[in-house]
């Protein structure tokens, strides 16, 4: 692994204990699915995420009023791991304003006729703001891999070598990413690591419930088929991509109130480490706020 180059002032990531190693000793059958025996039950986790989520509120006041930064959070996982849930209820407490949420699914015929990076690169949140992928630019070393037929669709130049591909993929989206840190975008990934069992749980409740059925397609089964092969590219894609400015954490999914307190907390604390503070005002600012007072006061 490249060490930071000498003179960069990266963001220290936050400790914890489902942050993925930046050495590539990350290994997906030491990685938990379920909660640490130390865990709180599922009701204190809950009463955490609410906590939390008050200190999210006030630190993305502050993100907008400073204006130097952006935050993205990218959500990678299986299908029913939990994305969607925990987008919702971790930023739950966050204003619209200040917040924004882009779904990649199966790109377009114009996405298709740019680099794998250009359609979320258009996506990117802006200074002062929080921006979500539920999925991301990851999915080109992910889906893909365990489909190489999509690649067909992509019309990349000839020849093309797969055995070249995806270590060129990897070094692309750590250059990306790596320009973003330095250009003011702090990056969490996520990966929710649900087991195949929990997996099948979950698939059998949205059959079997109505309100859920909609979620629900025969593909998803099928995928399941490929589940090795799945966690083999995970395993792969989180060792060559988790670099010290844009950390992966594979949090363990089958709990959903433990998933959703783990990834608020490690909002809260990047906030927290990150020096945010409101915007000091000029002498000449300070003078037009004291001319205004005093005009204000005036009128009563």
């Amino acid at each position: 692994m490249a060490a930071p180059k000498p003179g960069l002032d990266y963001l220290a990531p936050v400790d914890s204990e489902f942050r993925v190693a930046f050495d590539g000793s990350f290994s997906i059958a030491s990685a938990p699915t379920v909660p640490p025996k130390s865990a709180p039950d599922d009701k204190a986790c809950k009463g955490r995420l609410k906590d939390t989520i008050d200190a999210l509120d006030d630190h993305q006041r502050v993100l907008y009023a400073q204006d130097r930064h952006a935050i993205l959070c990218i959500f990678q996982a299986l299908d029913a791991a939990g994305k969607d849930s925990t987008i919702r209820a971790v930023m739950s407490g966050l204003n619209p304003a200040g917040f924004q949420v882009y779904s990649f699914k199966q790109p377009s015929r114009e996405e298709l006729d740019h680099d794998f990076l250009w359609r979320t690169t258009t996506r990117l949140p802006e200074r002062g703001r929080i921006g979500v992928f539920n999925r991301s630019y990851y999915e080109e070393v992910l889906v893909v891999r365990v489909h190489p037929e999509y690649l067909d669709a992509q019309r990349l130049p000839e020849p093309r070598r797969p055995e070249k591909i995806w270590p060129q993929r990897f070094e692309s989206i750590r250059n990306h990413e790596q320009h973003l840190a330095l250009s003011g975008t702090v990056i969490l990934k996520f990966w929710l690591n649900v087991s195949k069992d929990e997996q099948r749980r979950r698939f059998l409740d949205r059959i079997d419930k109505q309100k859920k059925q909609w979620k629900f397609s025969d593909s998803d089964v099928e995928e399941r088929e490929y589940w090795d092969d799945y966690m083999a590219a995970y395993e792969e894609c989180l060792n060559e991509t988790s670099r010290p400015w844009a950390p992966w954490f594979a949090i363990p999914a089958d709990s959903k109130p433990f998933m959703r307190a783990s990834v608020a907390d490690i909002l809260e604390r990047t906030f927290a480490s990150m020096g945010l503070r409101y915007p000091e005002l000029t002498p000449e600012q300070e003078k037009g706020l004291a001319s205004a007072r005093k005009r204000l006061s005036k009128e009563s």
